[in-house]
């Protein structure tokens, strides 16, 4: 059994489907249903009951399932006993990162930490910070947005200040119907939207929300003139000399999406996670 086998296994308890499992490993379906069975025939085992809906692991899978973690556990554990003792910066670092900084700020920010630390395997998941914040323990670090985490050690990165962008301008002293448009986020970003609108709802009505997944078709919907969106100045940066917009205030201060790192306590002591961290702090966002 090799290493690549476990995180197959896990990968599909973790999706359900072998369809899905071969899409995100970037492998073919039928490659996947081959390697599965040669593993089932190596424990002399069925691991899956194939469902209409998906795969369920049978008692003697979840017994197969737990070894599979550990191993993987195991792996991941002398990598970084070996990477702290060296003193070289090798060995894996996992991350876990809000979406809009993953695709904002990382790219660049990996680009020059790879170059640094080649030897460095990147394992990478992006998605919602609530999602992130309920998975933190399987990370070295996590990047999220709104709340910090309170069950690890949350440094401030940077603030980002909310504006509400249209086609059609925000007069003064005048009442504004329109329709707004909101991509998927965490909870507490829709919080500081409802908030600030409750206390402007004498200058702003929304007539109809329009919900869409992605902060770039937000975008471009806004663009189309279908209606308003509240979007953070790290991505709205070439919208602000196009587009009437105002910033999300309430009591003459600035309404701000606020960028953690979070990280368990003693992970700074690999190196390849506390270059990593440093890297970060040290990094002008806005």
């Amino acid at each position: 059994m090799k290493i690549e086998d476990y995180e197959l296994l896990l990968k599909l308890r973790e999706i359900g489907t072998v369809r899905g499992t071969a899409k995100a490993v970037l492998i073919s379906q039928p490659a996947v249903t081959q390697r599965l069975k040669f593993i089932e025939d190596y424990f002399d085992e069925q691991i899956f009951i194939r469902t209409s809906k998906s795969l369920v692991p049978t008692p003697a899978g979840e017994m197969i399932l737990t070894h599979a973690q550990k191993v993987i556990d195991q792996e991941e554990a002398i990598k970084s006993n070996l990477a702290q003792s060296s003193g070289e910066v090798q060995g894996t670092l996992s991350i876990a990162c809000s979406s809009l900084v993953s695709q904002r700020f990382l790219p660049s920010i990996l680009g020059e930490y790879t170059q640094a630390h080649p030897k460095v395997e990147i394992d990478l998941v992006t998605g919602i910070s609530e999602d992130i914040k309920r998975e933190h323990k399987n990370y070295h670090v996590c990047i999220i947005r709104g709340e910090k985490l309170k069950e690890a050690v949350s440094k401030p990165l940077f603030e980002d200040p909310l504006y509400i962008f249209d086609t059609e301008p925000f007069p003064e002293n005048q009442f504004k119907e329109r329709p707004l448009i909101s991509f998927k986020s965490d909870d507490s970003m829709h919080d500081q939207v409802d908030n600030w609108l409750y206390h402007h709802q004498n200058d702003i009505k929304t007539i109809k929300k329009i919900s869409v997944d992605q902060i770039e078709t937000c975008k471009q919907f806004m663009q189309e003139g279908l209606g308003m969106a509240v979007l953070p100045e790290s991505v709205s940066g070439p919208l602000m000399n196009q587009y009437p917009h105002v910033p999300l205030q309430l009591e003459g201060k600035l309404v701000t999406r606020k960028t953690w790192v979070c990280y368990q306590e003693g992970v700074r002591s690999l190196p390849q996670v506390d270059r990593f961290i440093a890297s970060l702090e040290a990094k002008a966002f806005l």
